[in-house]
């Protein structure tokens, strides 16, 4: 797990269950049927080990807006941040010391980056340092962002702002964010269509595992169906597993299933999610998680 800059809290993606889940072991492909479905998911996952020391608190009588959240026995609090990957958002977790957790830290975890883990994942940050929180109030958290924030094409920048809103409405006290002088709030449904057509929360790049795996996350695939496959460093599959998400007709739903693998040895390995083709059976929108995987005896 990293530990960086003081810590916030766990996010969630909420979205309304069409159709009971399902889990199974995962066989051959399924065969696609011929109306088109799609689903949502949310979760939360661990992150790799820190490289940066953690960040000081906010000077005293600053007036920095704060967020406190409890931490866990080691002292530390599992924090959601949202980067970057092949210009969709996609989610990691963090650990952070568990004081007093400002929004500006928030902010300044994000355009600190991923960690190396993250980044050989595919990770990548486009918010830049200075970004500041002056005010959370009614729900909105007021963002005053540093020069050049919004410089780098529209696209570039809608991207920047979901990174900041996706982060900072984990929190309970933050449900859309304003960007000043006098930007509209916006909230995490403005920037639905930057995720991609799966979202893994958990487990996340560097994590250590053990059968069964737990993974979690957000879909909008086809008849809201979710496959997964455990493979070892070899690339040699070693568990397999499929389930449905909470919503399977063109909308965004929330999955969780658990995996279970064979493996003689302790090693590293992959944890694989994708959506089966309608078309041909492939395996498509298919997201890698680079794992350690634990021995099964």
């Amino acid at each position: 797990m990293r530990r960086l800059i003081p810590p916030l809290v766990a996010l969630l993606l909420v979205a309304a269950g069409c159709a009971p889940p399902r889990t199974g072991a995962l066989g051959p492909a399924p065969a696609a049927p011929s109306a088109t479905t799609t689903a949502p998911a949310t979760t939360a996952a661990p992150a790799p080990p820190a490289t940066r020391a953690p960040g000081a608190g906010p000077p005293a009588g600053s007036g920095t807006p704060t967020l406190r959240a409890p931490g866990g026995p080691d002292g530390t609090r599992d924090v959601q941040l949202w980067f970057v990957r092949a210009g969709r958002l996609a989610p990691t977790r963090h650990a952070l010391p568990a004081t007093v957790a400002t929004s500006r830290l928030a902010l300044a975890e994000l355009a600190a980056g991923p960690s190396p883990a993250e980044r050989v994942d595919g990770l990548t940050t486009l918010v830049p340092a200075g970004a500041e929180v002056t005010r959370i109030a009614g729900g909105v958290a007021t963002v005053v962002p540093p020069p050049g924030f919004d410089a780098g094409g529209a696209v570039v920048v809608r991207t920047r702002r979901a990174q900041v809103v996706w982060t900072l409405t984990q929190f309970p006290t933050v449900r859309r964010v304003a960007f000043a002088p006098a930007g509209t709030a916006t909230g995490r449904d403005d920037y639905v269509d930057l995720l991609p057509p799966i979202v893994v929360t958990a487990p996340v790049a560097g994590d250590r595992v053990a059968s069964p795996v737990t993974v979690t996350g957000s879909a909008d695939v086809f008849e809201a169906t979710v496959s997964v496959r455990v493979l070892d460093a070899a690339g040699r599959e070693v568990g397999t597993g499929f389930t449905t998400a909470s919503c399977g007709s063109g909308c965004r739903g929330t999955y969780r299933m658990a995996v279970r693998y064979r493996r003689a040895a302790a090693g590293a390995g992959v944890v694989e999610v994708f959506q089966v083709s309608a078309r041909d059976g492939s395996r498509v929108d298919v997201v890698r998680v680079p794992v350690t995987l634990a021995s099964t005896g």
